[in-house]
Order: C-alpha cells, then sequence, then structure tokens
C-alpha cells in the first residue's frame, strides 16, 4: 500500500462480468482479483449489454444481478457498468489501480487495455484463471 502522510491509500481492485447468478466460478474471480489488492469493486454488466453482446435478456434483472453481488464477503463494492460499450466512463468513477479480467474476458480485456494505454491511466491488467470452466460457466449452468 502506498502512504500518504497518516491516510494509507487502499489499492483498489475492479472486475466485469454479467453475474447471471453468482456461483463458485464467480467467487473463484473475486478471490483471486482480491489477491491483487485491498478492496474489490465488482461492475455489473447493464441489461442492455447483456442483450447487446449475449443476444439474450439476462435470466436476473441488473438490479438483482447487483444485489446478489452486493451479498458476496469478498466484494467491497458493486455498481453498474456504462451503458454504451468501451467508453469505461466506469473506470473513471472507480478509479482502480488494478482491473482483473475473467478467462473468458479476451474481448474485454484486448478492449479495456487499448483503451488505458490511449487514456494514458496507470492500471494493471490481469486475466485470472478459469475454476473448473466446464462446471461453473454460467452458460452450462442455465437450463
Amino acid at each position: 500500500m502506498e502512504e500518504r502522510g497518516a491516510y494509507t491509500m487502499k489499492k483498489r481492485v475492479a472486475v466485469f462480468g454479467i453475474f447471471d447468478g453468482v456461483h463458485k466460478g464467480h467467487r473463484s474471480l473475486f478471490s483471486q482479483a482480491k489477491k491483487k489488492g485491498d478492496e474489490l469493486f465488482v461492475i455489473v454488466g447493464r441489461d442492455s449489454t447483456v442483450l447487446r453482446l449475449k443476444k439474450k435478456k439476462p435470466r436476473f434483472s441488473e438490479k438483482e444481478r447487483l444485489s446478489m453481488v452486493l451479498k458476496e464477503k469478498l466484494v467491497d463494492l458493486a455498481v453498474f457498468g456504462d451503458k454504451e460499450l468501451s467508453t469505461y466512463k466506469v473506470i473513471e468513477k472507480v478509479k482502480p489501480n488494478v482491473i482483473c479480467f475473467g478467462y473468458d474476458q479476451k474481448r474485454l480485456f484486448r478492449d479495456c487495455k487499448k483503451w488505458i494505454a490511449a487514456n494514458k491511466k496507470k492500471i494493471s491488467v490481469f486475466c485470472l484463471k478459469p475454476f473448473h470452466p466446464e462446471i461453473y460457466h454460467s452458460s452450462r449452468l442455465v437450463s
């Protein structure tokens, strides 16, 4: 942690996701990400974003998904993501030192890294390991 006088700066880590029902794979993501800093901020995808990217509505509304994520013990704060793709206004709001991406977020990882470089942000990025993706992936858990 960085020290400034008597005030200690906490290292803030952010993760992105839809979180359409929180499962062990998500909890592994939270755990791995939390190890990269002091505070875990989760950015929950908007209903409109899910519809645009996945061509289907999520099982749970964005408010329900945000509420589910906030109940997770490793999560310090959860906020909604941007309504407009690739704008990353939420990064300006959350101000993370680190952003962690799930193993299946390669496109988002590349897009966000490009935005970070273009905007000269000092944010470290990591791609985290999967946790039994053959079992714990939201698309596999939907019946």
